[in-house]
Parts: C-alpha cells; structure tokens; sequence
C-alpha cells in the first residue's frame, strides 16, 4: 500500500534571511533588495525539501513573517496592542487589532506559490491562515462605523480570495492553519467559541466545490513556538468532534507529541466523516533528537492499527518555525526529520502490503 505523507509547513529560514527580514524593519534594506534575498531562501528551500524524497513540497514559508500576519503585509490600520497568547514556558505573542473598516488582504498566498513553483515541478502546498485566527483582530470594543458584521462579511470573502489565488497560482493542496482550536477549548470550556470559530471558517469553505473541499486540509496543533505550545493540556477530545465538522477533505493531527495516542487515535476514528483523510502528526517540531525511520514506522504502524481502512497519512505536529524569529531549530535538523518522516512512512507501508 501507499501512505501519504506531507510537510505541515514552515521550516526555519536561513541566517542570511533572518537578518534582511531585521534590515528590512530598521529600513536598511528595500523592498526590491529583500525579494531577491527572498527569492534565494525559496528557492535552496524548495530545493532541499526534494532531496528529502518529498511527494509534494512547501516553499517552507520562507517570505513570511509569520503563518499568522502574511495578510497583513503593507496594511495601516492596525494598532500593535491586541489579544496576547501566551505559551507554556512563559514567552507570549501579540496579535495586531484592527482600528478601522474595510478589512482588505494585503498580500495573499498565490503570490508564494508562484515563486515556489519557478523552482520545481513536484505537486506544491500552501498553507494559509484560518479565518477564525484573523477575526481576532477585531476588537471587543467595536470600531465605529465599521460593525463586526460587516468585518466577518470582509474577512470571509478575503480569506476565500486568499485560498483560491494559491489554487489559481498551481497549489495542489491548500492547509488552513487552525493552531487556535484548541486555544479556543481553553479559553471557553463552554465550546461556544470553538463552534463559532468552526462556523466562520466553514462559511469560507462553502465557496468552493466538493472536489476543491478534497484539496482543502485543517491543521491542528497545540501551537509550538520556541519549543513551547499554548494549549496541550486541552483534551483532544474537547476539540476533535467540532473539528471534523468542518467542510475539508483532509485534516492535518499533532500526534507524535500527545501522551496518551492510542485513545486519541480511537476518538479520530469515531469521529471524522467518510470522506476526510487525516494526516497523523509522527514528528515533533519542539524535539531538537531527530527521529529515526524506524521510530517514525513503528508510529505510522500504530496509526494504522486504530484508523481502519487507508484514509490516513502522515505528517509533521507542528511547523518548524512558524514565525520568523523562532531560531529554536536548525535547518539542518529540520530537514533531517522531514527525511525520517517520508522514509519511515515508506518502511510502514512495506510493512502493511
């Protein structure tokens, strides 16, 4: 048989990039100068995700600054004080909040994906943000003359605008980064803000056809950044039932991190559709010791043990550098994991055949 497998998305960026990302905010640097150092991270990263016998590549997210604030690029309506997240081993992150309407995109996806596919012609993913992340930007005190209604009108259309230009741009796969659901779990026990959060992104989903829906995937995971996460010690299953009701083909599952698998695993199979693949997490971004092949098949092989049938794949927990100065990883070892990953998932389904 043959088991799938995919990149969740970032890897960290080289050093030569980190420092025109810092010369191009003290304004040492222009626009035009970055995009051809820019250019040269896309295109090695490309370049050696092939070499880690990769089906299908990501550009490493290499030209964002974050997974979370690309759309925000050039924009000027924003404030630096919104909702602060805050991670297990203390270190926070700051979202922007938005200070006036219309909410437009100020860069959307299909533009990584046409410079990542100058340089291969292997099946590409992108990954994009999830509405549900965006529509904290708005805050709770309202903007005058600009309601949350029509804010959420704005933020579905652009999030769809988004998805459909890497669809147009040649993505195979799209991923719709949902690190917040089980954010949302802790910060609502009620679950209402999870089920709100899965209704808007499906209102967005609903702009495409069934057969885009199957190229559509949701990642989740507890939030790694800087070897830490924000919301582990929410029970999966709080989170999964709500989350495969959402309208995508594929879903994208930390694993390799989470302690207790087996029962997880069960509630995965009880709970998802017919017609979703899901992904199973077999490495662990916040682990600097690179798995082995043969950990990543003994994985892979309990995976198949409780998810019946062939609708399943493997996949990363978390992206490796989901913000741009997140240096908690080599490149080295990032790329090396990934390897152990597609060659430990091919051990596996020799031994499945």
């Amino acid at each position: 048989m043959t088991i799938s497998s995919e990149c969740v998305g970032s890897v960290p960026r080289p050093a030569y990039l980190l420092e025109a990302m810092d010369a191009l905010q003290a304004g040492r640097l222009t626009n035009e100068e970055y995009a051809v150092i820019g250019e040269r991270a896309v295109a090695e990263t490309v370049a050696e995700m092939a070499k880690t016998g990769s089906a299908i590549v990501t550009d490493g997210e290499q030209s964002k600054p974050s997974f979370v604030t690309y759309p925000l690029d050039g924009l000027t309506d924003l404030a630096p004080d919104g909702i602060v997240i805050p991670f297990a081993d203390g270190h926070t992150r700051q979202l922007p909040r938005l200070t006036q309407g219309p909410f437009r995109y100020g860069r959307y996806t299909g533009d990584y994906v046409s410079q990542a596919r100058k340089y291969t012609d292997l099946p590409l993913k992108q990954a994009v943000i999830a509405p549900s992340a965006i529509s904290l930007l708005y805050p709770e005190s309202g903007i005058e003359g600009y309601s949350r209604e029509q804010f959420i009108e704005d933020l579905t259309t652009e999030c769809a605008k988004d998805i459909r230009s890497a669809f147009d741009a040649g993505a195979d796969v799209v991923q719709i980064d949902f690190t917040e659901g089980r954010l949302a779990c802790k910060l609502d026990p009620s679950l209402g803000l999870l089920r709100q959060f899965v209704a808007l992104n499906n209102s967005v989903l609903d702009h495409f056809s069934e057969a885009e829906r199957a190229r559509i995937g949701i990642h989740t995971c507890p939030g790694g950044d800087h070897n830490s996460t924000h919301s582990a010690d929410v029970d999966y299953a709080e989170l999964l039932p709500d989350l495969f009701q959402m309208k995508a083909g594929r879903f994208y599952l930390q694993m390799a991190s989470e302690t207790d698998k087996p029962r997880v695993l069960d509630i995965i199979q009880r709970e998802r559709l017919p017609n979703q693949t899901t992904f199973i997490g077999v490495i662990d971004p916040c682990d600097a010791e690179v798995e082995t092949a043969e950990t990543v098949r003994d994985r892979t092989l309990e995976v198949a043990e409780h998810l019946k049938g062939e609708r399943f794949g493997t996949t990363d927990d978390c992206g490796f550098s989901p913000f741009g100065d997140d240096v908690a990883m080599t490149r080295a070892t990032a790329f090396a994991k990934i390897k152990a990953r597609v060659q430990g998932t091919a051990l596996a389904a020799e031994t499945l055949t």
